[in-house]
């Protein structure tokens, strides 16, 4: 009865990593597979596809709405195209951890909200089209680190003695989107329902591989 049941389970098949034609199927079933290698079905593409679309349009909605005023977090009036600071409101906000001060140094300087927004719209474009997600990985990992230092949620007051706020000293979303992002691009994401597989073919990006 169980070797039947074996027998129904589906079969894992692997990519060589050497030829992209080639493949080799193996008759252990994939939840029991102790070799590495490509192993993701079709269903975990396209889901790993969706979080990619869905994470980058978080980035790029950010962006936008900074540049525009869209009437979210930001108004019209406090648009980057209307004289607004998209950096301002956060670093001058900042009132514990040991960055405070510095947050306070660089809040609404120019080369902070340019850095800012080209991050923003750069991150944001890279993981919805699916191309250099190894750069948007180690980008986003920054932006994210450097806005987790900055709301520092170890702590549990303010400077001021307030209570913070903070629910989780260590896994906030700043770590699960960089995370993501890192798993996106390990995962070779951008090659299904993106442009990372013509991107990877490039004769560029074949010699500079850490742009794909």
């Amino acid at each position: 009865m169980v070797s039947e049941i074996e027998e129904a389970e589906p079969a894992m098949t692997i990519q060589n990593s050497t030829s992209e034609s080639s493949t080799r199927t193996l008759t252990t079933p994939l939840e029991r597979a102790e070799v590495p290698g490509a192993m993701l079905t079709k269903a975990a593409a396209k889901t790993l596809a969706v979080l990619r679309i869905a994470t980058g349009f978080v980035f790029l909605w950010a962006f936008l709405d900074k540049l525009f005023g869209l009437g979210y977090s930001t108004p019209s009036a406090r648009a980057w195209i209307n004289g607004g600071s998209p950096t301002k409101g956060f670093l001058s906000s900042v009132e514990v951890g040991p960055f405070q001060s510095a947050a306070h140094a660089i809040a609404g300087t120019w080369w902070a909200n340019v850095l800012f927004m080209l991050g923003l719209a750069a991150i944001g474009l890279a993981l919805i089209s699916g191309i250099g997600l190894r750069v948007a990985a180690g980008s986003a990992t920054l932006m994210m680190g450097m806005m987790w230092l900055a709301e520092f949620p170890l702590a549990q007051h303010t400077s001021a003695g307030a209570p913070t706020g903070s629910t989780n000293p260590l896994t906030d979303y700043h770590l699960v989107y960089a995370i993501v992002a890192i798993v996106l691009a390990a995962a070779y994401a951008g090659h299904t329902w993106g442009l990372g597989r013509r991107w990877a073919k490039l004769p560029f990006v074949q010699k500079h591989r850490w742009l794909i």
